[in-house]
């Protein structure tokens, strides 16, 4: 279950008005941060991002499956924690704590961005970087 200052987070980034996958990168820090300080372990980076998703979804972030895209807002009165059964949670914390925890490295993490990003076509690649130096000089 995500912790009470990463539902926090997420709603206010929600009440912002901000995108879905923004709010659901609250989960996904979230699930890095566990694996750096020991919690537990993953597989890959990939497998990481797959975990804090999924924490996201049963949250209630509106976020689209695989291949979809989606246009929808994320609604702060919709993110709150859910019911998790506790036999299999504790499974699949049991089996993530034999994993390794260089999945979380920032060279892993920064591989990963990199290859995601090769799988983009150049145009896609254009319009984020511009929406990113966007968004740097907002933040100025």
């Amino acid at each position: 279950m995500p912790e009470k200052r990463t539902l926090e987070r997420a709603r206010r980034k929600a009440r912002q008005g901000k995108s879905t996958s923004t709010v659901a990168g609250e989960f996904v820090r979230e699930e890095i941060e566990d694996i750096r300080k020991g919690k537990h372990g993953a597989r890959s980076t990939k497998q990481a991002i797959a975990i804090g998703l999924s924490k996201a979804r049963r949250a209630g972030v509106p976020l689209a499956g695989k291949g979809k895209r989606t246009r929808k807002r994320a609604s702060p009165g919709h993110i709150h924690g859910r019911y998790v059964s506790r036999k299999r949670s504790r499974a699949a914390e049991r089996r993530l704590k034999r994993e390794p925890r260089s999945a979380a490295s920032h060279r892993a993490l920064s591989r990963q961005a990199h290859r995601t990003s090769r799988r983009r076509s150049a145009a896609d690649r254009r319009i984020s970087a511009r929406k990113a130096a966007r968004t740097r000089r907002a933040g100025r």
